[in-house]
C-alpha cells in the first residue's frame, strides 16, 4: 500500500497469525451470542472490549457497545457519577483500539459519539490528538476529529489556521494539514470574518505560502493540490452568473411552420421550425444552480403568461440543480410580431450548489416573428434524406458573414460588474503564470506544466470578455500535447483537456467559428430548419465543451473524432440534425443526453463501438430502471415492454423511446444486426429511414 513492497511472512509470523485468528473466531462466536440475546452484563461488555482490541474494525462490536451504553443510561438508579464512569470506560476502550489501529473509522466515530453525549471532559481530547498526530501527522482521521473537537470547544478558525501553519512548516508534505487549511479558510470566507472579508487580500498571501512548499519539493503532490484549490477560489465567483442564453439579447427569431425557406430572407442562425406550437428559452449559468422558476425568472410577452412557464433543469443525473435550464414558450399559429423580455434574479430564490444567491439580476429581450409558410412540394421528395457527408457542404458565403457575427455577439450575457471584480483575479493569475514559467525554466516538471496550462486558460477566460480572444490557447495546446507524451498513464485526461481548450479556441472569436460553418447543399429540405451546419469533424476531440457558445446550433457534425461521451450536449436544445459517425461511443447509455433534445430529427451514430464490449460500465450511471430515474418517469400502463425483444434491450428502449427521429444511421456498430434494428422500429414508430432504407 502507498508504494510499500509486500514481504513474504516468516514461519513464526504465520503461526502467530493463525493463533490470532483462532482466538478472534472464539471471541466472535461468544460475542454474537451476547449481541443476539441483548445481554449487556459486565462480562459481555468486557468481552466486546477484548474483541475490539484485537479487531478495531468490528463495526458490529462498536454498535453493540452503543446499545449497552444506552441500556445503562436508561436505568432508574443512574446518576451523574455513574454516567461519567460508563462514558469514561468507552473512551478508554477507544484509546486502546486506536493504539492497535489509529486509522480505524469505527473507533474514531465511536469516540465522537461518546463526546457528543456531553458528559465527558473535552480538554483531554487535544492532548490525545497531539499524541496521535506525532505518530502520524498526516492521519486524516485525527484531523477530521480535531475539527470536531475545535468546534465543540469553540476554538476560533484563526487559532486553528495558525496550528495548521505550524504543522505545515514541520512537514510540507502534510496533505491533511493543507486540506484542513482549505476547510478553515472556506469557513472564514463564508462567515466574512475580520481579516477575511475579501479574497483579494488573503489569496495572494496564500499563493506566497504555497510557493515555499512547491519550490522546496516540486515532486511532492500535497502543495500542488492546495494550489489547485487556490486557483479554484481565484477563478470561481461566489455568486452565480448568467453566462449566455438562447435566444440572445436583440435576436430576431423567425418561427416558421414549415422547414422549407423557398428563398426567404430569414437568417439561418435565428430561424427555427416549430411543429409543437412552442420554442425553447435556454438559460446557461456559469455554475449549477437551483430555484429557477416562474417566480425567479419572469418572461413578459403579449401571447403567453409567465406563470404558465415550467422551467426544467437539463441535468444527466435528473438533479434539481443544473447549469442549463429550459422553458418552452407557447406561440400562436397566426401571424405575429412580438417582443419578449426575460428577467432573471430580480426576485430571490436562484441559489448555487455552493449556497450562494444569484445576486446580479440580468435582462435580455428578443423579437419573435411567427409566419406560416406555404410549402412548394414540387421541390421535395416523399422521404428526404439528410446526409452530413463532405460532398453535401459548401463554404458558408462571405456575404452572409454579418449574420453569424451578429448572432455571436448577441449570445453572451454582459455582466457589468465583471470588469472591476476580475482585476485582482487577473493580477493574481498573471503573477502565478510568471512564477511557474520560472519554475519550468529550472526543471522539467509535468505537474508544473499542467498547472501552467490551467493558469493560462484561467487567465484567458478571465480576460476573454474584454479581449475577445484567447491569447494563450496555442501554448496551452502545446503543453497538453507535451503532457500526453511525458505522462502516458494519464493520457486520456490530458487528451480531454486538449479537446476542451481546442473547442474554447474555435468558439472564442467570430472569425474562427466562421471557418467551421458550412452551408448544406439542399436548402429546401424539410428535415432541418436552417441549412447552416457547424462542422467540428476531424478535430480528434475526446470530450465536448464550450456549450454556452453553441446554443444557436441546429446542425452539428462531430464525425471522425474520438468521443466516448457526449455529456453536456443536452444544452443544445435547437439541435435537429446531429452526426456522431466514426467516434468511440461504447454503449447506448452514452446517448442519454440526446433524450432531452426534443427537436432532434436526424441522428447518425454509425461506425462507433456500441456493442463491442460485453459489459457496459456506464449503464448504472445512465437513467434506467436500476437507477430509479427513467423507470419512475415511464408510464406504468405501457404494454410495449411486454415484448420479449424489448425486455432484452431495455437500454435501447429507455434511450430511444422519447426520441422523435425521422432518420437514424446505426450501421457499423456490433449491436446493429437485423434483430436489433427491428427493435428500434418498434420503439420509434415515426422513424422513416434506418441506415438509408425507407421504412414502410
Amino acid at each position: 500500500m502507498h508504494g510499500r513492497p509486500r514481504k513474504a511472512p516468516k514461519p513464526e509470523e504465520e503461526a502467530a497469525s493463525v493463533a490470532k485468528a483462532q482466538k478472534l473466531r472464539a471471541l466472535q462466536t461468544q460475542f454474537f451470542s451476547f449481541h443476539h440475546n441483548k445481554i449487556y452484563t459486565k462480562e459481555a461488555v468486557e468481552l466486546s472490549a477484548k474483541l475490539l482490541e484485537i479487531n478495531p474494525e468490528s463495526y458490529t462490536a462498536w454498535n453493540y457497545r452503543k446499545l449497552a451504553v444506552e441500556h445503562y443510561l436508561s436505568q432508574p438508579d443512574c446518576n451523574p457519577d455513574w454516567i461519567k464512569s460508563v462514558l469514561d470506560d468507552e473512551l478508554r476502550v477507544v484509546e486502546n483500539a486506536l493504539r492497535q489501529n489509529f486509522k480505524s473509522y469505527g473507533a474514531w466515530h465511536h469516540r465522537k459519539w461518546v463526546i457528543s453525549k456531553g458528559h465527558s471532559s473535552i480538554d483531554n481530547e487535544l492532548r490525545l490528538l497531539d499524541k496521535f498526530q506525532k505518530a502520524d501527522s498526516r492521519n486524516f482521521h485525527a484531523w477530521n476529529y480535531r475539527r470536531f473537537v475545535a468546534e465543540s470547544m469553540k476554538k476560533s478558525e484563526q487559532d486553528e489556521l495558525k496550528y495548521t501553519e505550524d504543522m505545515i512548516y514541520k512537514n510540507f508534505s502534510n496533505y491533511s494539514a493543507w486540506h484542513n487549511r482549505s476547510v478553515l479558510l472556506s469557513a472564514l470566507f463564508e462567515k466574512k470574518a475580520e481579516g477575511f472579508l475579501s479574497k483579494e487580500k488573503v489569496l495572494p498571501e496564500e499563493y506566497e505560502f504555497i510557493h515555499q512548499a512547491i519550490f522546496t519539493d516540486p515532486d511532492d503532490q500535497s502543495g500542488w493540490f492546495y494550489h489547485l484549490w487556490l486557483l479554484d477560489q481565484t477563478v470561481t465567483t461566489d455568486s452565480p452568473l448568467l453566462a449566455s442564453s438562447w435566444p440572445g439579447h436583440g435576436y430576431d427569431v423567425f418561427l416558421v411552420e414549415d422547414r422549407c425557406y423557398n428563398g426567404s430572407a430569414f437568417s439561418p442562425f435565428t430561424a427555427l421550425h416549430s411543429d409543437s406550437g412552442s420554442f425553447p428559452i435556454v438559460l446557461y449559468f456559469n455554475q449549477p444552480v437551483g430555484g429557477v422558476s416562474s417566480s425567479t425568472v419572469t418572461v413578459e410577452c403579449g401571447f403567453n403568461k409567465n406563470e404558465d412557464l415550467l422551467w426544467k433543469p437539463l441535468s444527466a443525473s435528473n438533479s434539481q440543480t443544473a447549469r442549463v435550464w429550459v422553458a418552452h414558450l407557447k406561440i400562436p399559429s397566426s401571424d405575429l410580431l412580438s417582443t419578449v423580455e426575460v428577467s432573471a434574479g430580480h426576485s430571490k430564490g436562484i441559489i448555487s450548489t455552493r449556497g450562494f444567491e444569484y445576486s446580479h439580476p440580468s435582462m435580455f429581450s428578443f423579437k419573435v416573428h411567427v409566419q406560416p409558410m406555404e410549402r412548394d412540394f414540387s421541390q421535395v421528395s416523399v422521404a428526404e434524406s439528410i446526409s452530413l457527408r463532405e460532398e453535401n457542404f459548401k463554404i458558408y458565403g462571405s456575404q452572409s458573414e454579418e449574420s453569424i457575427i451578429n448572432s455571436f455577439n448577441q449570445l453572451s450575457i454582459k455582466n457589468g460588474h465583471e470588469s472591476t471584480a476580475s482585476n485582482w483575479r487577473s493580477e493574481a493569475l498573471a503573477k502565478e503564470i510568471e512564477c511557474f514559467r520560472e519554475l519550468l525554466s529550472l526543471m522539467d516538471c509535468k505537474i508544473g506544466k499542467l498547472t501552467l496550462a490551467r493558469l493560462l486558460m484561467a487567465y484567458d477566460v478571465m480576460s476573454y470578455p474584454f479581449a475577445n480572444k484567447l491569447v494563450h490557447s496555442e501554448e496551452v495546446l502545446e503543453l497538453c500535447s507535451d503532457l500526453m507524451k511525458l505522462d502516458p498513464t494519464h493520457y486520456q485526461y490530458y487528451k480531454d483537456e486538449h479537446s476542451m481548450v481546442l473547442l474554447q479556441k474555435v468558439t472564442s472569436s467570430k472569425e474562427s467559428l466562421l471557418q467551421h460553418c458550412f452551408q448544406y447543399k439542399d436548402s429546401v429540405s424539410s428535415a432541418i430548419c436552417g441549412p447552416i451546419c457547424l462542422r467540428l469533424n476531424n478535430l480528434s476531440l475526446s470530450r465536448m465543451g464550450a456549450f454556452e457558445k453553441l446554443l444557436w446550433v441546429q446542425m452539428l457534425d462531430l464525425s471522425h473524432n474520438e468521443l466516448q461521451s457526449i455529456e453536456g450536449l443536452e444544452a443544445m436544445q435547437l439541435l435537429s440534425c446531429l452526426s456522431l459517425r466514426n467516434n468511440k461511443l461504447r454503449s447506448l447509455t452514452a446517448l442519454e443526453p440526446l433524450r432531452k433534445l426534443k427537436l432532434l430529427r436526424v441522428l447518425d451514430i454509425s461506425y462507433n463501438q456500441i456493442g463491442d464490449h460485453s459489459i457496459d460500465t456506464t449503464r448504472y450511471l445512465c437513467s434506467s430502471p436500476l437507477s430509479h430515474s427513467v423507470g419512475s418517469e415511464s408510464n406504468k400502463d405501457e404494454t410495449v415492454t411486454s415484448d420479449v425483444a424489448l425486455i432484452d434491450n431495455w437500454e435501447a428502449f429507455y434511450i430511444f423511446k422519447d426520441f422523435n427521429l425521422n432518420q437514424l444511421e446505426i450501421v457499423g456498430n456490433t449491436i446493429a444486426d437485423e434483430k436489433f434494428k427491428s427493435v428500434l422500429v418498434k420503439i420509434m414508430p415515426k422513424l422513416k429511414q434506418l441506415d438509408g432504407k425507407l421504412l414502410g
